[in-house]
């Protein structure tokens, strides 16, 4: 299948590491351009680096994405280097454990400046850009916009917030032919989610009572997997697709709970 992204340039925030690797590892695949942006630069050059060394082409820019000059920054550069951009994947965050009992009024809003507000930042500057070339968008989010999780109230309401934007963007956009989407992932395994699995006392035995409630295949969602999710939904093949939420989660969120734990 052609998904018609060859040498169009695809900016993923967080692109260095985790989900966001996995998309530009796959964007790399069909001969797009991935453009990370994020405050690894170590990992990202690291990333660019390989790439071009098969001849891809891929830049790495710093941003602070909680801070809006260095989204502005970023996004002029991309367009001074590039002369467009065709799509933008919104991915960076942390659930950073900011909950109501023992979270506070200030770090509430700091998470939710970490979390959701470059969301909005990244796209109101790519739009001049994707309107001239009608692109679209893809926002990363998370099952605990609709779950809930226990003790991280900022991250659950920044994800439940993307949610909301992708449909309302949606919306605004219909008229430039801009589409804009979201990708729900629950159990994924990255960097961020094993540094949380090693504050248990017993790692493997809580990965395992993780893995046992996932239904298809008792087993974690592969970054590739959400990636190929993303890279499809910025494809021509999807052209018709928008203001939808895609669930790559082996049925975790909307599958009966007594199929935990049964045979595949």
């Amino acid at each position: 299948m052609d998904l018609g992204i060859k040498d169009q340039v695809v900016i993923v925030t967080g692109g260095s590491k985790g989900i966001g690797e996995g998309i530009c590892r796959c964007l790399a695949d069909e001969q797009a351009i991935p453009v990370i942006i994020g405050r690894s630069p170590e990992e990202g050059n690291r990333l660019v680096e390989e790439f071009k060394s098969v001849h891809i082409d891929a830049r790495y820019i710093f941003a602070e994405l909680a801070n809006l000059e260095d989204c502005k920054s970023a996004v002029q550069q991309v367009a001074t280097t590039y002369g467009r951009i065709n799509a933008l994947v919104n991915n960076a965050g942390v659930n950073d454990g900011v909950g109501l009992e023992k979270g506070s009024p200030e770090s509430f809003l700091g998470s939710l400046k970490n979390n959701l507000h470059h969301y909005y930042y990244m796209a109101h500057y790519c739009l001049p850009w994707l309107k001239k070339f009608k692109g679209s968008i893809v926002n990363i989010s998370s099952k605990t916009a609709l779950t809930g999780q226990g003790g991280t109230s900022a991250y659950a309401a920044a994800k439940g917030a993307q949610l909301a934007m992708t449909r309302e963007w949606a919306v605004e956009l219909l008229k430039y032919n801009i589409r804009v989407n979201a990708v729900v992932p629950a159990e994924v395994m990255t960097p961020l989610y094993k540094k949380w699995l090693s504050g248990f006392d017993n790692p493997p035995k809580k990965l395992e009572s993780i893995t046992q409630k996932i239904p298809l295949g008792n087993r974690m969602t592969t970054k590739d997997e959400m990636a190929a999710m993303v890279v499809y939904l910025l494809s021509k093949q999807a052209s018709h697709i928008t203001g939808q939420f895609l669930f790559v989660d082996g049925g975790y969120v909307h599958l009966d709970r007594a199929l935990a734990g049964a045979d595949s």
